[in-house]
């Protein structure tokens, strides 16, 4: 019987985890998938908490196998690709091969939130205690912010913020199209900005 990895994972040795003396590129997601999977990590990184792995995900030999297969995974740019969890079924908290995909990293980092700014307001709002209105602003990309104007409620700015941001996630998918398995290309295109992210 094999040693459990992260007192989880199965790996019956049947699939590389090296090659030569680098870890293989499946070997190393497949171990930091199985750790965000642990109440150490959960600790540290609370929106984890909950996060499970499938039967079939816990063996590195059937992930192994199920990563050559997915679309991003073996391409050149291979290393700027991310496994995803929670695309195509949002606020998903389960990895599997129903529910995984790659995407390149600027439409995984499209899609996170930013808590530190904006305080008890909703995603893309904050409030300037200077002028008494709350601002709406967007990431268009490699960090360049767009300001959307000021508002005299929360919600008109959210609004002002859901407009523009799922209108740049529609351009994002446009131009990733050919790249991406179509089931990521559907789900940008479909992709709701909603007050609670």
């Amino acid at each position: 019987m094999s040693k459990l990895v992260k007192g989880i994972g199965i790996n019956d040795k049947s699939r590389p985890a090296r090659v030569n003396t680098k870890r293989e590129r499946a070997y190393t997601l497949w171990v930091n998938m199985l750790v965000r999977t642990t109440k150490a990590y959960w600790e540290k990184f609370p929106t984890y908490i909950g996060v499970e792995v499938s039967d079939n995900f816990k063996s590195y030999s059937y992930f192994y196998d199920w990563c050559q297969e997915q679309v991003g995974f073996n391409n050149n740019s291979a290393s700027t690709w991310q496994l995803d969890k929670d695309l195509l079924i949002k606020g998903n908290k389960l990895y599997s091969e129903d529910t995984c995909v790659f995407v390149p990293k600027e439409i995984n980092f499209l899609l996170l939130g930013n808590n530190v700014d904006r305080g008890d307001c909703p995603i893309g709002v904050y409030l300037n205690k200077r002028v008494g209105r709350y601002v709406a602003s967007c990431c268009i990309g490699a960090g360049e912010t767009q300001s959307l104007g000021y508002y005299e409620t929360k919600e008109g700015a959210f609004q002002a913020y859901k407009k523009a941001k799922e209108a740049y996630i529609k351009v994002v998918a446009d131009n990733w199209k050919q790249d991406i398995d179509f089931r990521v290309y559907r789900a940008l295109i479909n992709y709701q900005v909603e007050i609670t992210d």
